[in-house]
């Protein structure tokens, strides 16, 4: 498989305090690879320097061949890469269906919108339901399915997926999850953010463990599920 994401030594800073410390890691196409580690590690910076909504101070950031680290948000939505954010942030003052024209903003063909959003409705069958029910007003599990929803809307080749588990029920887990496999197994890549590491490692190919900014063990996630000291660290196993 060839490199679709590859970062090269990034750093950033939020003021004298060091978040990332020059990690370096990638992603081939086809591939679902999770980041894993306690909180502060810096899991959810580097997903911001991904997307464009931090700068790093030092490295690159190279997708599908092409430097982005210095390009903005929007031209990278362009490019295929979309941003589920921590806590899903659909919003909540709009209808389901007017969250998901939000995520088609960078296309310029209303029928092309039109034909993506009947084949979201096709896959998320609840959201046809609810399309013009307020967002606010959903469940938390339907909320995150809003937010990948939207995010697939764009149409995305790389897709960022920041704690999507996180405050969820087992049972609702287990559907995104599903929904997970369904968008990688229709072509799109996953870099995975997951505070419940044991999950991450069942669901993604490859993993990388950051500590303090700093990534220090990365290999596949089977030999990680199998590794004596991230058993005793994170997977509670």
């Amino acid at each position: 498989m060839s490199t679709l994401l590859e970062v090269k030594r990034l750093q950033v800073n939020y003021g004298k305090a060091e978040a990332l410390r020059g990690i370096s890691f990638q992603l081939s196409r086809g591939e679902v690879v999770a980041l894993i580690g306690a909180n502060g590690a810096g899991k959810t910076t580097t997903m911001k320097s991904l997307s464009g909504l931090v700068t790093p101070l030092v490295g690159e950031i190279w997708f599908d061949g092409v430097r982005i680290d210095r390009i903005p948000s929007y031209e990278r939505v362009r490019l295929g890469i979309a941003h589920i954010p921590e806590g899903r942030r659909v919003f909540s003052a709009l209808t389901v269906e007017q969250n998901l024209q939000v995520g088609a903003y960078t296309r310029r063909e209303k029928k092309e919108t039109d034909q993506e959003v009947e084949r979201i409705y096709n896959t998320f069958s609840v959201l046809k339901e609810k399309s013009k029910q307020l967002a606010g007003t959903l469940s938390g599990g339907q909320q995150q399915m809003l937010a990948i929803a939207r995010a697939m809307m764009s149409c995305p080749r790389l897709l960022l997926m920041d704690e999507p588990s996180l405050g969820l029920s087992p049972l609702v887990t287990r559907e995104v999850v599903r929904f997970i496999g369904k968008i990688n197994r229709e072509g799109v890549s996953v870099l995975l953010v997951e505070q419940n590491a044991l999950l991450a490692l069942r669901i993604s190919s490859r993993a990388y463990v950051l500590e303090v900014g700093t990534v220090v063990l990365e290999g596949s996630s089977e030999n990680l599920l199998n590794n004596e000291s991230l058993k005793e660290a994170y997977l509670g196993i």
